[in-house]
């Protein structure tokens, strides 16, 4: 493959807008041929920053992160089936820790040469601003990035390929 994008990485995180980012690196990875990566990423940071604010004890802590190791195994699970359902082969991916970091090293670790994230949310404080990990992560990675925008449209693409 002599294109420019060999390796496409979707972040997903379980919202809709990273479902959306989902379906069109499928329609990217199918257009180009390039090899389609699906990364999820439980935020164990910010488990263990709720339990040093003592909003969590420890016990509810290790609850909640089973429960969203679940999350990212069905939403892992899910992008496995949309992917399979277009033809597109996907190398799923799960990581734990600091949301930024771990996109970094992943993006890193497998050579990636396009990240696709789902459009981010609106900014309603510097104190969000601040603290948007996936944004952090957008402006630190060493690949292109590509935010998808317009749902509808990518929807249709999406249900285009057969």
């Amino acid at each position: 493959m002599d294109g420019p994008v060999k390796k496409i990485m979707v972040y997903v995180d379980g919202t809709e807008e990273s479902i959306t980012a989902a379906q069109y690196g499928i329609c990217l990875a199918r257009a180009t041929g390039a090899e389609f990566y699906a990364l999820y990423i439980v935020n164990t940071r910010a488990l263990s920053d709720l339990v040093n604010a003592k909003i969590f004890l420890q016990a509810e802590e290790e609850e909640y992160k089973n429960d969203l190791e679940h999350d990212a195994d069905r939403y892992l699970n899910h992008i496995k089936q949309m992917a399979r359902e277009k033809g597109v082969a996907v190398k799923t991916l799960k990581s734990s820790g600091s949301v930024n970091v771990e996109i970094k090293n992943n993006v890193n670790e497998n050579e990636i040469d396009l990240l696709i994230i789902g459009e981010l949310s609106k900014i309603r404080s510097r104190r969000d601003e601040l603290y948007n990990e996936t944004e952090r992560a957008m402006r630190s990675v060493n690949c292109s990035v590509l935010i998808a925008k317009d749902e509808e449209r990518i929807w249709s693409l999406y249900n285009q390929l057969v």
